[in-house]
């Protein structure tokens, strides 16, 4: 069986393209997809067993900005040379296989992009949402079939090679321009082999990307419902309300009455005033709406200045029974001082006021008289 090149075209999702910090660097994310199950394109069928089998094959392969080309020749984009002609810093990962069709994201560096003009205008593109093609470069045989009226071949053994970013390129992309030749360097000798250009009918891919879409959409209405009554709570505040425009465009219905104009002017002179307190009015707002937890936390601070001071009335009574200090200065001294005291005021444990002191049951110490006498 014959080996052939397919170059299989195909559009980017660049509505869908995010922007990510990787390892510290920037890079920009663009969706797109390439090759559905049992697909038929210039008389070739595609079959979804031999897509199951080799898709894996696309990750972490170049995504080079065209196919790249020696003397008017596709080479491989995984080439030495074909690295050098059309490397702008991209590559595909995250390939898997959904709903009969194999999804890629194209990963940008940034900052390598922006070193060469051809990575500059991919940038550009991705940014102003134009519209970029992609296209998937693969190897296959051709299995010849018999009797099939939609084709003449099935494509086996598929290998893929890289998936391109094209921009204003229909050289590798269009199925009219039909054949090219590729240099084939893999087995060491220089082999041309006959390359397919083919392009994938878009139509019903742009529908699953609109189905997606959508339920993307419901999902984050549903997900937005607390914001919208935020919203709707400030606009409230500030004296607006969300009206649904009007769609009559009659001529007669365009005509502003000098009432209809004053009115308007009002509600204009309204709404500066309105946005001239917006400051006051949303800070009401948050202190409203901290207002419990406020309530709460000075509760807990008085319930724990209530009990310290109940403490230290209590220490206090006590330092001041077992004569270790005087009233006025256990009511002055503070209550960790007077915890640590504590332990003193237990009977027995307390020390005297002066324990050089020994008492005889008078006012006078006892007489000694010295020895010898």
């Amino acid at each position: 069986m014959p080996q052939v090149r397919v170059n299989v075209r195909t559009l980017a999702n660049v509505k869908a393209a995010r922007k990510e910090k990787r390892n510290g660097r920037d890079v920009v994310i663009v969706p797109s997809a390439t090759l559905p199950d049992d697909i038929v394109m210039n008389g070739i069928k595609y079959p979804a067993d031999e897509i199951a089998k080799s898709f894996k094959g696309l990750e972490r392969t170049p995504a080079p900005l065209g196919h790249p080309t020696i003397n008017g020749k596709f080479v491989s984009a995984s080439d030495p040379e074909g690295l050098n002609l059309g490397y702008v810093g991209a590559w595909n990962e995250n390939v898997r296989r959904e709903k009969g069709r194999v999804l890629i994201d194209k990963v940008i560096d940034v900052e390598v992009a922006n070193r060469t003009e051809g990575g500059k205008a991919v940038l550009e593109a991705v940014n102003a949402g134009t519209p970029i093609h992609t296209s998937t470069g693969l190897l296959c045989t051709l299995e010849a079939v018999n009797g099939a009226k939609d084709h003449k071949h099935i494509a086996r053994n598929i290998h893929w090679d890289h998936d391109a970013i094209l921009l204003n390129d229909t050289g590798a992309a269009t199925p009219e321009q039909g054949v090219g030749m590729l240099v084939n360097k893999t087995s060491g000798e220089v082999e041309e082999i006959e390359v397919i250009n083919s392009a994938v009918q878009e139509a019903e891919r742009d529908i699953d990307w609109a189905m997606d879409s959508l339920a993307r959409a419901l999902e984050k209405r549903q997900r937005a419902g607390l914001l919208d009554k935020l919203k709707a709570v400030i606009l409230e505040g500030l004296g607006i309300s969300e009206r649904s425009p009007s769609t009559n465009k009659k001529e007669d219905d365009m005509s502003v009455s000098d009432e209809q104009f004053k009115s308007l002017s009002d509600e204009v002179k309204t709404l500066s005033e309105g946005m001239g307190k917006i400051g006051e009015t949303i800070a009401n707002a948050v202190t409203t709406a901290l207002k419990p937890v406020l309530d709460q936390q000075a509760e807990m601070v008085a319930n724990a200045k209530a009990k310290d001071d109940a403490e230290h009335a209590e220490l206090v009574g006590k330092v001041v029974k077992a004569n270790l200090l005087d009233e006025a200065t256990a009511k002055a001294t503070p209550l960790n001082t007077l915890r640590a005291l504590a332990p003193k005021t237990e009977p027995g444990k307390a020390a005297p006021l002066n324990s050089a002191f020994k008492g005889t049951g008078s006012d006078k110490p006892a007489f000694t008289p010295p020895k010898g006498e």
